[in-house]
Order: structure tokens, then C-alpha cells, then sequence
């Protein structure tokens, strides 16, 4: 850590400020977490698409 960092005050979020913050990290999760469903689904339709050929 440098100097600069270690210097700077720590400010405390209000409650109201808490849960802004908080139901914006669960809404990035589900998001991410829907992403890599969506990507894992589009990856199975394709390889079943792929041994169909075969």
C-alpha cells in the first residue's frame, strides 16, 4: 500500500448509502451470473449441434 492510501480518512456510508450499494452488487451478480448460464447454454446448443453432424 502506498503513502497516499494509507493516509486518507476512512468514510463511513449512510444505511440509505449500504443498501444503494448493496443492491447494486446483487444486481452485478445476478447479471454476471446470467451471462455465464447464457454462454454455457449457447456452448451445449452448439457441441449437440456439432454431434448431430457427425
Amino acid at each position: 500500500m502506498n503513502q497516499q492510501a494509507q493516509n486518507r480518512p476512512i468514510q463511513m456510508l449512510t444505511p440509505e448509502q449500504a443498501r444503494s450499494r448493496r443492491a447494486r452488487n446483487i444486481a452485478v451478480s445476478l447479471t454476471i451470473g446470467c451471462l455465464a448460464i447464457l454462454f454455457y447454454g449457447i456452448t451445449l446448443v452448439k457441441l449437440g449441434m456439432r454431434m448431430g453432424q457427425m
